[in-house]
């Protein structure tokens, strides 16, 4: 059975120009010099030279581009399409790849399942998935983690997926909360924050 229809996915299809527009977006900024890099910094941070990084919900490339020019061995995956094609355009080397993330199964040349020292999620992709799936996901990511590597997820507040909710599915999946922050600056995590990023192990 097919996983359930992502909220990005049914955004996409009650407005078929709307991956275009958020690929204009993020290349406008690029243009205009702003900072696009800040989950890349702190996921480099965290990593010794060509590490094996998983960019889930790639989107156009922007975390997994950074984090390929920094050394790393990546790749990414999103469910849509055509970021998916403006991530292979805007940022050529990673290894792009269109899949759901709740079915998500990345293989080597030898048909062992790729494992990688870390997956970064960001972009509030855990709250674009479909409620049904957000399970499937944690443990896809779990399952993809090679020893004593980490799962690096971060998303806002109010956008339909609780915090307290997503730690009680990410434990369930296998995934245990090392860390907890307020962002990808490091900004302290207080209970009524609006934003969490959370970095997980097996």
């Amino acid at each position: 059975m097919a996983p359930e229809q992502s909220e990005w996915m049914r955004i996409v299809a009650e407005d078929p120009h709307h991956s275009q527009w958020y690929i204009d977006r993020f290349r406008e900024m690029a243009a205009r010099g702003h900072d696009l890099d800040g989950e890349a910094r702190l996921v480099d941070a965290m990593l010794p030279r060509r590490a094996r990084v998983l960019d889930a919900g790639c989107g156009p490339g922007r975390v997994g581009g950074r984090l390929h020019e920094l050394g790393h061995d990546v790749t990414g995956a999103d469910v849509d399409p055509a970021l998916v094609a403006a991530a292979q355009e805007d940022h050529p080397g990673p290894r792009w790849v269109v899949s759901d993330l709740s079915s998500l199964d990345l293989r080597d040349d030898n048909g062992e399942r790729t494992p990688f020292d870390l997956i970064v999620c960001a972009g509030n992709v855990m709250t674009f998935l479909a409620p049904s799936t957000r399970g499937d996901v944690l443990a896809g990511f779990a399952d993809h983690l090679a020893e004593g590597g980490r799962a690096v997820i971060g998303f806002g507040a109010d956008r339909g997926y609780a915090f307290d909710d997503f730690l009680s599915d990410a434990t369930e999946a296998g995934l245990h909360e090392q860390v907890r922050l307020g962002g990808w600056a490091l900004e302290p995590w207080t209970q009524d924050a609006g934003f969490m990023l959370s970095i997980l192990g097996r």
